[in-house]
This record gives structure tokens, sequence and C-alpha cells, in this order.
């Protein structure tokens, strides 16, 4: 007998991830800077929610667990803990923030789209299921992240000009650096369990959209052949652990892959189909469109 899909809320933007949480609205529209202190107040809502979004926080005095995947997080100690869009997280119903510091940064990946981030960002082995463990920071590690975070802070709650998404990206860029240097002091030499399907599929899915050039369009059956297992079995699993099934993860990569070809190419719209491995266009544009709101044309013209 089949599991039930699991129930959660979508949080496709920036300002639906503060309005679910009740945080502030955000200063700008791809991104969010929150100090928890200031959030203490507040009752984390009940139930998951799946996130199209990255986190980065730093949470201290948390006194409960919170669900990741399959795992769960001990906050009550100081630990860096990273989420990419599309993976499931919640809070256990006893969890305390009465006590809670510390900070999170939340991005939309439509932030990066322009710069060599937006590629990169996929090899930073932290924002994958394939880590169980959040980052134990040192007092010294910890201190040099918070300087860097005001950073971003002051940039953040500048107005908006033509190079702000620019500067938040670079010092993004530059903390990502760091918790990269201190990820491999901690688990230089942990290794993830070979068995792990969903960590087999994540890379799996990350590695095809990795490359350069012309791509056939991916199946399911394609990804269940190369992980040995039935498309059935794939998608059952996937939805149980994350919420989506097996097309959705695909398509959810395909529009990022497509976003960035849109605004990093002078390919057309048309073009850009071919590239993704579409034979008509129009089913990509429908796609698009479904997926974002916009046609790939008009996505383009908004970011410029």
């Amino acid at each position: 007998m089949k599991n039930p899909p699991k129930e959660f809320k979508l949080l496709a933007s920036v300002t639906d991830f503060t309005r679910h949480f009740g945080f502030p609205a955000p200063s700008n529209p791809l991104l969010a800077v929150i100090d928890l202190e200031h959030t203490r107040h507040l009752t984390p809502p009940a139930g998951a929610a799946l996130r199209q979004l990255y986190i980065i926080t730093l949470k201290k005095n948390l006194k409960g667990q919170l669900h990741y995947g399959r795992h769960s997080y001990d906050f009550s100690e100081g630990v860096l803990a990273f989420y990419a869009p599309g993976q499931l997280c919640e809070a256990s119903p006893s969890v305390d923030v009465s006590e809670l510091s510390g900070w999170m940064l939340v991005f939309h990946p439509d932030l990066l789209h322009k710069s060599p981030l937006g590629k990169k960002i996929t090899g930073y082995g932290f924002f994958s299921y394939q880590v169980h463990e959040a980052l134990h920071l040192s007092p010294r590690e910890e201190g040099m992240l918070d300087v860097l975070m005001e950073s971003i802070r002051r940039e953040y709650e500048q107005p908006i000009d033509a190079f702000s998404q620019d500067v938040l990206v670079s010092q993004l860029e530059v903390l990502l650096n760091y918790a990269n240097r201190f990820y491999h002091r901690q688990f230089l030499t942990r290794r993830t369990p070979e068995h792990d399907l969903l960590s087999r599929f994540e890379k799996l899915l990350l590695t095809y959209f990795a490359q350069d050039g012309q791509l056939p369009l991916p199946t399911v059956q394609y990804f269940a052949d190369a992980l040995h297992v039935s498309p059935a079995y794939l998608s059952d699993m996937l939805r149980s652990l994350t919420g989506q099934n097996t097309q959705q993860h695909i398509h959810n990569r395909l529009i990022d892959k497509a976003k960035q070809l849109l605004l990093s190419t002078s390919l057309s719209v048309n073009e850009t189909a071919f590239q993704l491995g579409f034979d008509y266009p129009h089913y990509f544009s429908r796609l698009f469109k479904n997926k974002t709101g916009l046609s790939p044309a008009a996505f383009r013209f908004s970011a410029q």
C-alpha cells in the first residue's frame, strides 16, 4: 500500500516565507535578512513547509528539534545549517524559541542567475541532502561569519539601486566560501552512505543539468534506470521525503537551467527550448509560464 503524499505549505518566494513565519516583510524581493532575537515571540507554524528558496541560518538556544528530510537537528548550541530549494523542513510541536538568537539569510535562486554563483552554488555540498549534520562552529569561526553577515545586512538595508544585486551576490559568495572552508574542516573524514537513494538522485539530477551544450530532455525512466529502481518506486520515495515526485524535481531543475540560459546567454527563446531538449518550443514556453507565472521572453525582459 502506498503512503499518502506528505501535506506541506509551498513557499515559492521570499515574501511567502516571511508571511508564513510572521517575519518582517523583506526589503528586497529576492533576499531577506532576519534577526532571530526579534522572532522570539512568534510561534513556529505547525506542519511541513516546502521552500523553493536557499536558506542559511545560524541558530542558538533553540530548544527542541527541527526535522530536515529524514533527520533532525538539535540547535541547543550554535550551529550553521543550510537548506536548498525543494527541501522540506518542519519544527517539532515542542520547539521553544523563547531564548532563540542568531540570524537567518533567505534568498531566491533568481538572485544568482545573472552571476557565476548561480551555477557554482550547486557544488556546495552542504546544501544537499547528502549532508546529515549541521555545521558546528568554533567561537572564532562564528565571529567571522557574524562580521560577514553584518556586511550583508548593511547592504540589504540600503535603498535598492543598479548595483544592489551584484554587491549582495558578491558578499554572499564570500560567506559561502568561508562556510565551505569550515565545512571541510569538520567533515573531512566523513563519508555519506552509498546506499542513500535520495542523495544519489540529487547528485545525478544536479550533474545532468550542470552539463553544457544541447541535451535530450530527461525522463523519469532515465533516472529510475540510472538508480536501478522502478519509476513508481522512485517517485513514491521522493514524494514521501520531499513532497514532490520525480517529474516535479526534473521540472524544477529544468526551469532553473532555463532561467540561467535566458539571463546569461543571447539564445532566443526557441534556441533555449532546443538547448534544453524540447522538440517544440511552445511546450517549453507553456511549462515555463506555468512554473514561473511569466513567459520566457517576459522573464528575460523583467530581469533587465
